[in-house]
C-alpha cells in the first residue's frame, strides 16, 4: 500500500515554494497582500503526493471513485480558494523524528502547523508552545468542519481523556494517523504463541534473528512490559475496575527502581537481537535476514505487503502484556499563528481538508498508515476497509472481523454494518495491524510526556544500553577482580 515518493517532483515543488514562483506570489520571497502563507511541517512520506497510476483507481461499492491525481497540498490550495474566496500558499516541509522537529523549533524555525507524536504534543502543550483550536473548529453544524464530524468516536474519546495539567489534549490537537506497537514475525519459524509476548525479544532460539527499534521510548516500553510480569499474571489485575489507569501508570513509570530493572532487561535483549534499527527492519524481514521485528503498525503493513510480493507470508502481533497506542496529530504553534486569525483559519481548514473521508482514504492508500477519520454522512472509510480486506465471493476460509468500536466508540454494541467478512489470515495480518481488535485497544497505553527527571533517567539508561553496557562491564570487572583475590 505504501507508495514510493517521487523524489524529483518533491524537489521541484520545494524549489517553487521556496522561490515563491507559485500562484499568489508576486516575486521571489514576496507575497500578494491577499494571499495567506501557511507553513506546515509533517513527517517524511506522510501525505498523498498524487501522480497515481491509472490502475490505482479505487472504486468503492457505492460507485464512488477515489484517485490521487495531484498532491493533497495542491488540491487543498484550490479547495480553500473555492470555499473561502481567499488564496493560500502552503510552504510544506518535513522532519524525520519528533526530537528533530523540537530542535528545529527551539533553534528558531517557524511553522504554523506541525504534526508531532503524542508525547511530543504533550510536551509542547506543557511548555506553552501551541494554541488551542477555535470554537468554530468544533462547530458540528458547519459542513466544512470535516474533522469534528468525521473523527473516530474511539479516538475522540482517547483525546478527550488525556490531560496535561488542566489542559485537555483534544482542545489543542487534531488527530491524523494512529496505530499500535507490536511484532512482525515469520510464522514459519515463530509460533503465534511465541509472538504473543514481548519476551520473544529474549528468546535464544531466534538469537540474532530479531531487531528492535532504535528508540528509547519504544524499546523502554517493551522492556518495561517484560519486567512487569503482573501484566499477564491473572484475571484479577486485567479485570480490575481501574485496569486502564494501572496499566498506564506501570508502563509510563520512570522511577529509579523501574528504570534500573528495565535497563537490565534491555541489556539482555541487546545481547540476543541482531540489532537496534530505525528503518532497516522492514527490508530485513522481507529478505529473511531476521525473523521478527519490533515495529509500528503502519510500517508493519508496509512490510507485510512487500513480503507478500516476494511470496513470503508475515504476521503481526500486539503482545498480550500491553501495546502502545500511538498517534500523530496536528497542532498550531503560537510563534507561527501569532494571533493572525486568517492564518489560524487556514491552518484549521488544512486539517479539515485532510479529514474529508475521501482524502483520509487517499492518505491511507498512499502511505499505508491508518487515519483517525471514520467518516460521517458517507461510508468511504468503511467501504475502503472492505475494498482492501474483504473476502472474495465464494472464498471459504473467512472470518468475521468487528471494527464497530472505531466507528461508534469502544462501548458500542456490535453493529453488523461494521463487521468485515475477511480472509481468515487477515485476523493476524494487515487488517489486524491497521484496525486492532477491541481487546487489543483495551490493553493499549498512550506514552506520556515524562518530566525532566524521568527523561534524564531513561536517556542515561538508554546510553548505557546502546553505547556502553556499563552494568555488564562492571559486573565482569568485579568478577575478574574477585577471582584474582
Amino acid at each position: 500500500m505504501k507508495r514510493e515518493i517521487k523524489g524529483f517532483r518533491l524537489f521541484l515543488i520545494s524549489v517553487l515554494l521556496i522561490c515563491g514562483c507559485v500562484a499568489g506570489l508576486t516575486g521571489c520571497g514576496q507575497k500578494d497582500k491577499d494571499t495567506i502563507v501557511l507553513r506546515v511541517s509533517n513527517w517524511e512520506e506522510y501525505i498523498d503526493q498524487g501522480e497515481w497510476e491509472e490502475d490505482e483507481i479505487i472504486e468503492l461499492e457505492d460507485g464512488s471513485v477515489i484517485f490521487g491525481e495531484n498532491s493533497l497540498v495542491e488540491d487543498f490550495e484550490e479547495w480553500f480558494y473555492e470555499t473561502y474566496g481567499k488564496k493560500v500558499v502552503v510552504e510544506y516541509s518535513t522532519f524525520g523524528t519528533n526530537e528533530e522537529l523540537y530542535n528545529q523549533l527551539t533553534m528558531g524555525d517557524s511553522y504554523d502547523l506541525v504534526c508531532p507524536s503524542e508525547y511530543m504534543i504533550m510536551k509542547m502543550i506543557e511548555e506553552g508552545m501551541v494554541v488551542p483550536y477555535s470554537s468554530d473548529f468544533f462547530d458540528g453544524e458547519n459542513e466544512n468542519n470535516y474533522y469534528i464530524n468525521s473523527v473516530s468516536p474511539y479516538i475522540k474519546d482517547v483525546f478527550d481523556h488525556l490531560a496535561i495539567g488542566d489542559k485537555i489534549l483534544s482542545d489543542y490537537a487534531a488527530g491524523y494517523m494512529w496505530g499500535t506497537l507490536g511484532i512482525v514475525y515469520n510464522p514459519e519459524y515463530i509460533t503465534e504463541e511465541e509472538a504473543a509476548h514481548w519476551r520473544l525479544l529474549l528468546n535464544s532460539d531466534v538469537s540474532k534473528r530479531i531487531t528492535v527499534k532504535d528508540s528509547v521510548r519504544d524499546a523502554y516500553f517493551a522492556g518495561n512490559s517484560i519486567y512487569n510480569e503482573e501484566l499477564i499474571s491473572g484475571e484479577e489485575f486485567v479485570n480490575s475496575p481501574d485496569y486502564a489507569q494501572k496499566l498506564s501508570e506501570i508502563l509510563n513509570a520512570t522511577d529509579e527502581e523501574t528504570v534500573n530493572a528495565v535497563e537490565d532487561v534491555l541489556s539482555n535483549i541487546k545481547d540476543n537481537v541482531y540489532s537496534f534499527e530505525t528503518d532497516s527492519g522492514k527490508a530485513d524481514m522481507v529478505t529473511g535476514k531476521v525473523l521478527a521485528n519490533q515495529q509500528w503498525s503502519g510500517d508493519a503493513v508496509y512490510t507485510m505487503d512487500q513480503a507478500e510480493e516476494d511470496g513470503v507470508c508475515l504476521n503481526y502481533s500486539a503482545p498480550e502484556e500491553a501495546t502502545n497506542l500511538w498517534f500523530d496529530g496536528w497542532v498550531m504553534l503560537k510563534v507561527g499563528i501569532d494571533g493572525d486569525k486568517d492564518r489560524q483559519m487556514a491552518a484549521e481548514a488544512f486539517v479539515n481538508y485532510l479529514s474529508m473521508p475521501e482524502n483520509a482514504v487517499r492518505n491511507m492508500y498512499y502511505i499505508g498508515y491508518t487515519s483517525v477519520i471514520a467518516g460521517s454522512g458517507g461510508d468511504a472509510v468503511r467501504q475502503y476497509i472492505d475494498w482492501c480486506y474483504g473476502a472474495e465471493d465464494g472464498e471459504e476460509e473467512v472470518a468475521e472481523y468487528d471494527v464497530t468500536y472505531f466507528f461508534e466508540g469502544a462501548d458500542a454494541q456490535t453493529n453488523e454494518e461494521y463487521v468485515i467478512i475477511t480472509p481468515e489470515e487477515q485476523v493476524r495480518r494487515q487488517l489486524f495491524a491497521q484496525y486492532p481488535t477491541l481487546d487489543v485497544v483495551k490493553r493499549s497505553v498512550v506514552m506520556a510526556h515524562f518530566d525532566k527527571e524521568g527523561n534524564e533517567r531513561i536517556n542515561r539508561m538508554w546510553t548505557n544500553v546502546r553505547c556502553f553496557d556499563i552494568k555488564k562491564w562492571w559486573e565482569r570487572l568485579s568478577r575478574s577482580v574477585g577471582g584474582k583475590r
